[in-house]
C-alpha cells in the first residue's frame, strides 16, 4: 500500500508565512493520530534568512518536542538546498535527532550533485533522506540531470517528482515515473499541484505507476494554486476499499483549515491555470493575484508574454511634457465613493480653476467629472483600460490623454482602442524606489512631469474602522509611502474630500467652490 505524506503545515506556510495557532495545530494533530497517513511534515528548518519567516519555518527545539508529544505519526522537515551547507547539517539536525524521522530537501535538478553531499550529512545522522526534485516538467529536456540519477543509489530513501507548475498530465507521470525507475532503484514518491485541477489524477497515476509515497495537504492549503486535497485522496481510496477510518476527525480539521481558506483563498484560478498550462512559476501569479489592482486579465497577459519569452506586448511613445504649459495646479482623482456623493461640488471646483489639470488614478469616477475645456490624463495599469472603455462605453473623449508606466510593463499592456492615438508612456517614474507601476505613483509622476506644485485629491477615501482586510492595508500603506516621497519632490498634497490618509494634508472642498 502506497504511504501518505501530509505536509499542511510547510506547504500551508506559504499563506500563514509559517505561523499557526495553537487550536489549528491541536486539532491538526488530534486529527491525525486517527487517520491513515504515515508522515507528517512538520515544516523547514533553516539558517538565518532576511525578513520575518515563521515558527513552522524554523521549528525551534520546543516546537520539536511539542510535537513529539503531541504526534504518534512519523515526524518530518524539509530543507532548502539552496540555503544549506554541509557545515550546517550537523547544527541543524542535531535537535531533530530523536523526533524526526525523514528529512527531505527542496532541490533544483541543476544541484543534484550538490545536493548528494547534503544527504551524505543527513545519512550519517540517523535520518530517512528525501529527495524533493522540483520542475518535474522540464526534466525531459535535462538529460544531464537524468543521467546523474545513478548517484543518488543507497543514499536517499525516496526521490519524488514535483510537478512544481501544477502543469504535467497523467501522460507524463508515467512517461517520468517509468524515466526514473529506468535511472534509479530508489523508492518514488509524488507532489502534485492542483493549477489544472489534475492533482488527484496524478497522484492515483503515480500510485499505478508504483510510486512509494504521495504528498497531500488538508483542503488543498499550499503554494499558490495548493495541493492534492488530503482529505479527497484519503475518501478517494476508502471508496476503493483500500482505506478504512473514521471521517469524524478528517472533519474536524477540514472544518478548522476551511476557515483560514477563507481568508487566505489558496486554490486555482484563471491565472494559475494559465500559468501550469505554461510550466511557468508560481510565485510571481501568488502575488499578483494578492493584488487588489492587478486583475486576472492583467495577469493573464503578462503570463502570455513570458509564455513567449518577450517583456511586453507593444512599446508607445512617450509622452513630451515640454510640449505643454507648466500646470501648477493638478486634481488627482481615485476611485473612493466620496467623488460621486460629492460630483456636484467637484465640478463647481474644476469650473473655478479654468487652468486646473486632472490627472485620473482610477477611471471608475471618470463619468462623475465635466470635461469640457479641461486636459484630462487618465492612468492605465494592467486592466485599466478596460475599465475606461466600459466607463465611457467604448468612446474617446475630447481632452483625454492615457498613460501608462515606463517600458516593459510587467502586466503587459492594454489601452482602448477608442484612445489607441492618444496612448504615451512615462520615460521614468523617478519620485520613488518601489511601487513604481500602481496606480498612485503614476497620477503622482505625471503631477511631477506637468511641473505641478500642489496636488489636490478626491476619492482618495482611505479606509475607516479596524475591519480592513490585509490587501487593504498593504495598498493603503504604500500609499502613504508615496505620499510622502511626492511630498520630498516638493509637491503639496491635499485631499479635498474626506480621508484617512495621514500623509495627505486635508482642507475643505466647501471652502473652494
Amino acid at each position: 500500500m502506497v504511504k501518505i505524506l501530509d505536509c499542511t503545515l510547510r506547504d500551508g506556510g506559504y499563506y500563514t508565512n509559517w505561523d499557526f495557532d495553537a487550536q489549528t495545530v491541536d486539532t491538526y494533530f488530534d486529527a491525525f493520530n486517527q487517520l491513515p497517513v504515515e508522515y507528517l511534515e512538520i515544516g523547514y528548518r533553516s539558517p538565518k534568512l532576511k525578513g520575518y519567516l515563521g515558527e513552522y519555518f524554523y521549528c525551534p527545539e520546543y516546537v520539536l518536542e511539542q510535537v513529539k508529544n503531541q504526534s504518534n505519526k512519523k515526524l518530518v522537515i524539509i530543507l532548502n538546498e539552496k540555503d544549506v551547507r554541509v557545515q550546517d547539517i550537523e547544527p541543524l539536525l542535531r535537535p531533530c535527532v530523536g523526533i524526526i524521522t525523514m528529512v527531505r530537501l527542496a532541490i533544483d535538478p541543476q544541484n543534484l550533485k550538490r545536493a548528494i553531499g547534503l544527504a551524505e550529512a543527513v545519512k550519517k545522522m540517523g535520518f530517512e533522506v528525501g529527495f524533493n526534485v522540483m520542475y518535474m516538467s522540464t526534466w525531459a529536456e535535462q538529460r544531464g540531470f537524468i543521467n546523474e540519477l545513478p548517484l543518488i543509489n543507497d543514499i536517499t530513501d525516496y526521490f519524488y517528482m514535483v510537478d512544481s507548475f501544477g502543469g504535467v498530465y497523467p501522460e507524463d507521470v508515467r512517461a517520468t515515473y517509468d524515466l526514473v525507475r529506468s535511472k534509479t532503484n530508489v523508492k518514488i514518491g509524488f507532489h502534485g499541484h492542483n493549477n489544472m485541477e489534475l492533482g488527484l489524477i496524478n497522484t492515483l497515476t503515480a500510485i499505478d505507476c508504483g510510486a512509494d509515497i504521495v504528498d497531500v495537504t488538508i483542503t488543498g492549503m499550499g503554494r499558490g494554486a495548493g495541493n492534492l486535497k488530503t482529505e479527497l485522496l484519503l475518501t478517494s481510496l476508502n471508496a476503493k476499499g483500500l482505506l478504512d477510518f473514521d471521517f469524524n476527525p478528517l472533519s474536524k480539521v477540514v472544518d478548522v483549515f476551511s476557515e483560514l481558506q477563507l481568508q487566505h483563498e489558496w486554490g486555482t484560478n484563471l491565472p494559475y491555470m494559465v500559468s501550469g498550462a505554461n510550466s511557468l512559476p508560481q510565485k510571481d501569479v501568488m502575488e499578483w493575484v494578492g493584488k487588489r489592482y492587478y486583475s486576472f486579465n492583467s495577469i493573464i497577459r503578462a503570463l502570455d508574454n513570458q509564455s513567449k519569452g518577450i517583456e511586453d506586448n507593444f512599446q508607445l511613445p512617450v509622452y513630451d511634457f515640454s510640449k505643454d504649459k507648466t500646470h501648477e495646479t493638478v486634481l488627482i482623482v481615485g476611485g473612493g465613493n466620496s467623488v460621486v456623493h460629492h460630483a456636484k461640488a467637484i465640478n463647481q471646483f474644476i469650473q473655478s480653476h479654468p487652468d486646473l489639470t486632472i490627472i485620473h488614478a482610477s477611471s471608475k469616477n471618470a463619468f462623475c467629472l465635466e470635461h469640457n475645456n479641461r486636459d484630462h490624463f487618465y492612468c492605465l495599469v494592467g486592466n485599466e483600460g478596460h475599465r475606461l472603455e466600459d466607463v465611457f462605453q467604448g468612446a474617446y473623449v475630447a481632452g483625454g490623454q492615457c498613460i501608462l508606466p515606463p517600458y516593459p510593463r510587467k502586466m503587459g499592456t492594454y489601452v482602448p482602442s477608442s484612445f489607441k492615438d492618444h496612448c504615451f508612456e512615462l520615460d521614468v517614474v523617478d519620485f520613488t524606489p518601489t511601487f513604481i507601476d500602481s496606480h498612485s505613483s503614476l497620477a503622482l509622476q505625471t503631477a511631477i512631469k506637468l511641473g505641478a506644485t500642489t496636488a489636490y485629491f478626491v476619492g482618495y477615501d482611505g479606509y475607516i474602522g479596524n475591519a480592513i482586510s490585509e490587501k487593504e492595508q498593504e495598498l493603503f500603506m504604500e500609499n502613504e509611502f508615496l505620499f510622502a516621497q511626492a511630498k520630498l519632490s516638493d509637491l503639496a498634497c491635499i485631499s479635498l474630500t474626506p480621508t484617512s490618509y495621514t500623509q495627505l494634508g486635508q482642507e475643505s472642498l466647501f471652502a473652494h467652490v
